[in-house]
């Protein structure tokens, strides 16, 4: 016997709130027993009637990647935001161009992004991406070094309220990329502008200076390598100037 589709809703809505996470339908269904456990249309049904209740009010049931949720809508993001004391992480362009290049040309290396961009990515923003989980490692490119390949994750469309990459805004939606920068901050408007535009270049100098640092290192290391090298064939030259095998005891 199954579940009065009211009832239905009440288990739903209440399995959503407590979940803090998206939950797929498998995850749903597995909440009731065998003889009671509603079939995939009635589910759907349910969360249907679910998400229009929310109209009008200022959370929403979403379905993203990872299954459905509640969240707030954008409406009252500003307020909301203001729920934590800590001003939201703000990011450079760098990283921006760097992510978004990854969503629409995914599978993509790291020296295919240096190329479209025209300046080395630092090795700072794939770590951030990666330990955000937006991004992972999907293979590695069948040339020469064998570079890894990046892609977005299902948390990056769940970030994003997206329930795939066909769902991604056309380039010319986000041409601005500082508008990302209002999304990422649940739409925070009481930065400065002044000040944005500064933290947003500093960062980006930051990360042009880090990865011009690592190529500076790079080349010192190779640099002493080879001065050691030189040294140990002077030393043996040295020990040996004719070339003729070591006699030891004049032997």
């Amino acid at each position: 016997m199954t579940m009065e589709q009211q009832q239905l809703k009440r288990v739903l809505e209440g399995a959503l709130l407590a979940a803090g996470r998206p939950l797929e339908l498998k995850h749903l269904a597995e909440l009731f027993e065998d003889d009671e456990r509603p079939d995939t249309v009635d589910l759907q049904d349910a969360l249907l009637d679910i998400q229009r209740d929310c109209e009008g009010r200022g959370y929403t049931l979403k379905r993203v990647a990872s299954g459905y949720r509640f969240q707030v809508v954008e409406e009252v993001a500003p307020w909301v935001g203001r729920l934590w004391e800590e001003k939201p992480q703000r990011y450079s362009r760098a990283m921006l161009e760097t992510l978004a290049l990854i969503a629409y040309r995914q599978p993509i290396t790291r020296g295919d992004i240096e190329d479209i961009r025209g300046v080395a990515v630092s090795s700072h923003i794939i770590k951030t991406l990666q330990e955000r989980e937006w991004v992972r490692v999907v293979g590695h490119k069948d040339v020469p070094g064998r570079p890894a390949m990046y892609a977005t994750t299902r948390k990056f469309l769940d970030y994003f309220n997206l329930s795939n990459l066909d769902e991604l805004p056309s380039l010319a939606e986000i041409a601005d990329l500082d508008s990302l920068n209002g999304e990422l901050a649940l739409g925070d408007d009481s930065v400065d502008p002044a000040a944005e535009a500064a933290n947003t270049d500093q960062a980006e100098a930051e990360a042009e200076a880090e990865a011009e640092a690592e190529a500076e290192a790079e080349a010192e290391a190779e640099a002493e390598a080879e001065a050691e090298a030189e040294a140990e064939a002077e030393a043996e030259a040295e020990a040996d100037p004719d070339g003729s095998p070591y006699l030891e005891n004049g032997r």
